[in-house]
Parts: structure tokens; C-alpha cells; sequence
């Protein structure tokens, strides 16, 4: 569930505050931020999709703990580092273009949440997808609030290093779960 909080507290800073970022502090115009503010969820599409097809690649020739937690763990350090370069670059452009990258690094984890809620809980996924759903919820819930207080007193690179520590967190939480050992077992 801590994992899922930071996926979720990352992603909803995309869907909650992304456009408002480019055209307030990248200073792109309307139609302009329009544009970039939708290279993230493109990203997130392509990556979403990509994860799954990798998830289930490497899970078959190196195992479940590979596929579904190692893909998952790398994802999210990728989403740390476009995090923190995307808001350390100077052309706004770039920035984008970098965020976005770091939306679908967020997105190529996607399918290891819900894969490895199945490897696990096997006939009761349903809940313990829920609950992992649910951290995600929390997530979002407290990017929507602590994200433009942190921006507006420590600046949006504050913003985007939290999520990246968050990101990072998640990773590591990630090499804790073992989806070779269902809780049936």
C-alpha cells in the first residue's frame, strides 16, 4: 500500500498540477501548455501498455520476482531521475518533453501493482487490490493539497524532489515484496 501511495501521490502531480506548471512557472502560453500538458499522458498510454508486455516477458524468463518487483523498482528510480532533471532543466520545452518521460517511467509500474496483487492474494485479489488502490487514493488526495503549499513556499523543484524521494521510496518498498509466496500458501 505505501508503494501505491507514492505511485499515486507522483501520478495525480501529472494529472492535478502539470498544466498549471507549465504555463505558470515554464511560462508557456494556453494553447502551448495545452500541447505539453498532454505528453505526459501519452506517455503514461505507451508505458502503461509496454509495462505490461515487459511485466509478463520477464516474469516468464526470469521468474515473478523479476517481472513484476525488479520492473517495478527500476521504473520508479527512472521516474526519480526524469523527476529531478526534468525540473532542473532550463528550456521549457525540454522540461516537458523529460516529464514526461517521467510519467511513463511512473506508468511502465503500473501492471506490477495489479499483477502482483493476483500473484499474492490469488482468490481474494479483489480486496487486496483494493487496498492497494486505496493507498493510491490517499496518494492523490494529498498531492492535491501539499503540492501547491510546497511549491508556493519552497518553489516546484521542492515539489518534484519529494516526489522523486517518493519515487525512490516505492522502490525500495518494492524489493520487499515477494509475489513467489502467495498468502494462500
Amino acid at each position: 500500500m505505501i508503494g501505491y501511495f507514492c505511485f499515486g501521490y507522483i501520478a495525480w502531480i501529472f494529472f492535478s498540477w502539470f498544466f498549471l506548471y507549465m504555463s505558470q512557472v515554464r511560462g508557456f502560453d494556453l494553447k502551448s501548455s495545452a500541447r505539453y500538458s498532454m505528453l505526459p499522458f501519452l506517455s503514461m498510454t505507451v508505458c502503461c501498455l509496454a509495462g505490461g508486455a515487459l511485466s509478463d516477458r520477464l516474469t516468464r524468463s526470469h521468474g515473478l520476482r523479476v517481472g513484476r518487483c525488479g520492473l517495478a523498482a527500476i521504473a520508479l528510480l527512472c521516474t526519480a531521475v526524469f523527476l529531478i532533471f526534468g525540473s532542473q532543466v532550463h528550456d521549457p520545452q525540454l522540461a516537458g518533453i523529460i516529464l514526461a518521460g517521467g510519467a511513463g517511467s511512473l506508468y511502465l509500474s503500473q501492471s506490477s501493482f495489479w499483477s502482483v496483487s493476483v500473484d499474492i492474494a490469488g482468490r481474494s485479489s479483489g480486496v487486496f487490490s483494493s487496498i492497494v488502490n486505496m493507498g493510491g487514493q490517499i496518494g492523490g488526495a494529498v498531492t492535491a493539497s501539499l503540492t501547491p503549499w510546497i511549491a508556493q513556499r519552497f518553489g516546484w523543484t521542492t515539489s518534484f524532489a519529494i516526489s522523486a524521494f517518493l519515487a525512490i521510496l516505492g522502490a525500495i518498498c518494492w524489493m520487499t515484496v515477494h509475489p513467489e509466496r502467495p498468502l494462500d500458501a
